[in-house]
């Protein structure tokens, strides 16, 4: 199933444009692994719960986290429809994502293990990503 808020208080939102690069979400917080976005996207809940399958059987036994959910309304019109008549219906749901921001972690894994099941997400994304270890402080 795919994600999707349970209750938004817009059905519909505009569409803004995704400048800067991440301030929050930017470092690795829960495992060990991060694979972090190095270009800006929309990422829909079809593509995370892709990345999550891949993730979760290329990573057997290994936590997985999922540091992005998608709120943002994503609404197109119908083909052939003449212009005029409102603002289409939502059709999926996507996530924002800067420049910087991590898109999955991985804990509980080696360093060879996460490469190789984040090389598999990385394919199913639609931006560049990185290979991120966790900062010990």
């Amino acid at each position: 199933m795919a994600l999707m808020p349970k209750r938004v208080k817009h059905r519909k939102v505009h569409r803004g444009r995704i400048r800067g690069c991440a301030t929050r979400g930017n470092s690795v917080a829960f495992g060990e692994w991060g694979l972090q976005a190095l270009e800006p996207a929309w990422i829909s809940a079809k593509t995370i719960e892709a990345g999550r399958i891949a993730c979760t059987r290329n990573a057997p036994g290994a936590k997985v986290y999922i540091r992005m959910f998608p709120h943002k309304p994503i609404t197109s019109r119908p083909a052939e429809t003449r212009m005029g008549k409102g603002k289409g219906e939502p059709e999926f749901w996507a996530a924002v994502i800067k420049p910087g921001t991590i898109l999955f972690e991985l804990g509980g894994c080696t360093e060879d293990d996460a490469r190789k099941a984040f090389n598999r997400v990385a394919h199913k994304m639609p931006v560049r990503t990185r290979l991120v270890q966790r900062r010990h402080v």
